[in-house]
């Protein structure tokens, strides 16, 4: 009986001791120069695979299902730094939000105000993704509240406050039964269990590379998410050899094809 189930028990083993093996990247959420991945394209072609979706899009979540049946793991979008003005729940969350309209997204009010009502309100998302199947959550604007935003914004929240607030939504999370992805910072957020970076052709790294390590070192999911390129593999090579590490997942928005580019596929 043993031999039957050694070689998974040792599978299992190699994968907790070198942490994730680096999987494709699938991307329905985040748009920027072209088109985001389609729920066809993704219910056709990913396969044990990180999904991010848009759990709060019409037309979503009826496919989680199908999607999970091919071995994929779904991450739910959830903008913690901003309050959306075409989400449902927008005029709830609309007495903790700056009544200024962030400039580079003017659908999108930062959040000021994190240590009296709006966690019940960010609780309540994160159970409607658990009661539909993710597996992950990913914090989007985890690093709105620098100090320049602050100002810039009249924002009431400290930096050392806003930190709380998006740790007292990630061990919610836990306790939900799934796991957090941070994004573009892991700086005061030990605690994730993955992160997603954004990069771009002319800004590539940008980010907190000791703690890009750290992750990487404990065998946590890191993924990269290249935009605008014209060498796709010129730069994964690139991140790879930089950090000296091959379980970096990576997908990149390709400017020949305007579609992303899914790499890690099996």
């Amino acid at each position: 009986m043993l031999d039957i189930y050694l070689p998974v028990l040792m599978s299992i083993i190699s994968l907790n001791s070198n942490g994730f093996a680096p999987k494709p990247i699938y991307n329905q959420a985040y748009q920027e120069n072209f088109a985001a991945d389609s729920i066809v394209e993704i219910e056709a072609n990913a396969q044990n695979a990180y999904v991010l979706l848009d759990t709060f899009d019409s037309g979503v979540v009826e496919h989680i299902a199908t999607i999970n049946s091919h071995g994929n793991q779904i991450g739910g979008y959830i903008s913690a730094g901003t309050g959306e003005n075409y989400r449902d729940d927008f005029s709830e969350l609309e007495p903790y939000l700056t009544s200024t309209a962030w400039a580079d997204w003017p659908d999108e009010f930062f959040v000021s105000e994190t240590t009296t009502g709006i966690l019940p309100i960010m609780k309540r998302r994160i159970d409607k993704m658990a009661a539909v199947g993710v597996d992950w959550v990913e914090f989007d604007n985890m690093d709105w509240l620098d100090e320049d935003t602050r100002v810039q914004y009249n924002l009431t929240a400290t930096v050392q406050e806003a930190k709380e607030y998006i740790n007292a939504l990630c061990n919610y999370t836990h306790a939900k039964g799934m796991q957090c992805m941070a994004k573009n910072t892991v700086d005061g957020f030990e605690q994730f269990d993955g992160v997603l970076y954004e990069s771009y052709s002319n800004d590539k790294n940008w980010w907190d590379i000791k703690g890009t390590q750290i992750f990487l070192n404990a065998g946590k999911l890191v993924i990269i998410n290249h935009y605008n390129e014209t060498d796709c593999d010129g730069v994964y090579a690139w991140y790879k050899a930089y950090y000296k590490n091959d379980k970096i997942s990576f997908i990149c928005e390709d400017v020949a094809t305007k579609k992303y580019r899914h790499y890690n596929q099996e």
